[in-house]
């Protein structure tokens, strides 16, 4: 590189905007009206005898830290996609990413958003997380790779001795130091630290329900959206155990011999807990072994039963779940949500009350397969969000939702609006031309909708944008109004209100 290229270069990256975080400085990109800044530590690397430990605070640097790359993410098993550059994994990928507006004492609300993947897939660096068009519209966006899988929702703590702890949610509590990092660096970025509003989609939904029954989250977060929450997905810690026995007879190590988890290759109990995801789902339809446990220290109770007693943190909330949830996992062929009318009559089989075993009948068609998916929907998705919306509005503000919206080829294919469809809508990504033939302008205007309701909540805790119409009643147990999301939104009373009675207050027990 020549002299003048040297100085160029070197001019260029002075013109970058800086940062002072608390650990120390970071240089970002100005990119079309949105500053961003990537991969910036919020925790120490959870490496060594710090596997499986709960996270500690980042070691603080000198001079200023590039922050123009995503970090490396959480291990998990390779996902090949079609175009798709694979992104290098490490155990250290604790780092978030911050999408801004403006810098400075702008004091703008912030959105935290928790990446899906059925806890053990997924990072903040998938380009449809991308935050720079929600942040232009006025919010501070942060991203963030948290563990997963193994290292992050296995819980190994019943194995924890006085000289070898394993410490438990340690995923969850990868997302608290995140929220942490928020509060204390985000005033630097144009936000408000006392307006952050926590979203996710997935097991991200999951970890959000989960994060309202955790009382060490309180002040952390002021407001929540839930996306196609499995809200119920939290088990007890003799489940727990028994998912992690499995895991060690997977890797061939007795239970006095645990210690030796810290010494194995990373990739190894990536490829025992992938071949344990899928026994389960075989042998207990409706269940993965890595998801949060109930363990009387972060989570003291489950989600739905702190939210029933009014025990959860008294925030606004928004709910929903999409109409056709269980297509997608019958697209991809993937064991974590039943997906064939076998594997979702031994679902049934397995809660095992008499009220359960009565559902199909309320499946017009049973056991044929829509009828089975739409059990499947109900069962991993719908119903646990109806519960959690009953329950939290008796305490705090609550909107619920039903995304039904599906392009012309979706529905010819019988797909609909699967588990994620909405995702393109929420974070305004480009959605492939092939797949929105016949709707481009109505999902155009479709997510200008969305994204509008999202930044309305986290700005004034409701998401009822000034002029838009139809306007969003908050949910209650009376009149159960719903929005409905499509190519025209609507509000519905008590939708599919028939089955829901035939569900009736929680009688799945997956725990």
């Amino acid at each position: 590189m020549s002299a003048t290229e040297t100085a160029l270069r070197s001019a260029a990256e002075e013109q970058r905007p800086v940062v002072a975080t608390v650990p120390g400085r970071v240089r970002g990109v100005h990119d079309d009206d949105v500053y961003v800044f990537r991969g910036i530590p919020y925790a120490a690397p959870p490496v060594g005898a710090l596997r499986f430990r709960g996270p500690r605070p980042p070691e603080p640097w000198d001079g200023i830290r590039d922050a123009t790359s995503f970090g490396r993410i959480a291990p998990q098993p390779i996902q090949v996609f079609p175009g798709a550059q694979p992104r290098q994994m490490s155990e250290d990928c604790l780092t978030v990413n911050v999408y801004t507006p403006e810098l400075g004492a702008a004091d703008l609300p912030v959105m935290v958003w928790i990446h899906g993947g059925a806890y053990y897939v997924g990072s903040s660096a998938d380009p449809l997380y991308d935050g720079s068009r929600l942040a232009r519209r006025g919010v501070v966006v942060v991203t963030f790779n948290y563990r997963i899988g193994p290292l992050g929702y296995l819980d190994l703590s019943s194995f924890s001795t006085a000289d070898d702890v394993f410490e438990s949610n340690v995923g969850q509590r990868d997302q608290l130091a995140a929220l942490a990092w928020v509060r204390e660096n985000i005033r630097e970025f144009g936000g408000s630290p006392d307006r952050v509003t926590l979203f996710g989609e997935s097991s991200g939904a999951g970890a959000v329900t989960t994060m309202l029954a955790t009382p060490s989250a309180e002040g952390l977060l002021h407001g929540a959206i839930a996306q196609s929450s499995p809200v119920g997905s939290v088990y007890s810690p003799e489940t727990a155990r028994i998912a992690a026995e499995r895991f060690l007879g997977r890797l061939d190590i007795t239970q006095d011999a645990v210690h030796r988890l810290r010494l194995l290759p990373a990739g190894s109990l990536i490829e025992a807990c992938s071949r344990l995801i899928v026994d389960t789902s075989a042998l207990e339809p409706g269940t993965i072994p890595v998801a949060p446990v109930v363990d009387g220290d972060l989570v003291p109770e489950y989600p739905l039963t702190a939210m029933a007693r009014g025990g959860a943190l008294h925030v606004p909330l928004v709910i929903g779940s999409n109409r056709n949830e269980a297509m997608l996992f019958r697209l991809l062929r993937s064991p974590i949500v039943p997906n064939s009318s076998k594997a979702v009559q031994l679902m049934v089989e397995r809660l095992g009350t008499p009220e359960a075993l009565a559902l199909p009948s309320e499946y017009r068609g049973y056991p044929r397969l829509h009828p089975a998916l739409s059990l499947a929907t109900d069962a991993a998705f719908r119903m646990p969000t109806v519960w959690a919306a009953s329950a939290h509005s008796k305490y705090a503000p609550t909107w619920a939702y039903e995304f039904d919206f599906a392009p012309p080829l979706m529905k010819a294919a019988r797909l609909g609006a699967m588990h994620g469809a909405e995702l393109p809508h929420v974070f305004g990504a480009p959605v492939p031309r092939v797949l929105s033939l016949g709707a481009r302008a109505s999902g155009r205007r479709l997510t200008d909708r969305m994204q509008s309701r999202w930044v309305s909540f986290a700005e004034v805790g409701d998401p009822n944008p000034i002029r838009m119409s139809p306007v969003w009643p908050r949910y209650d147990t009376q009149s159960r109004l719903t929005y409905v999301f499509d190519t025209k939104d609507r509000v519905v009373s008590d939708p599919q209100g028939d089955l829901r009675r035939a569900w009736g207050d929680g009688i799945i027990a997956f725990r």
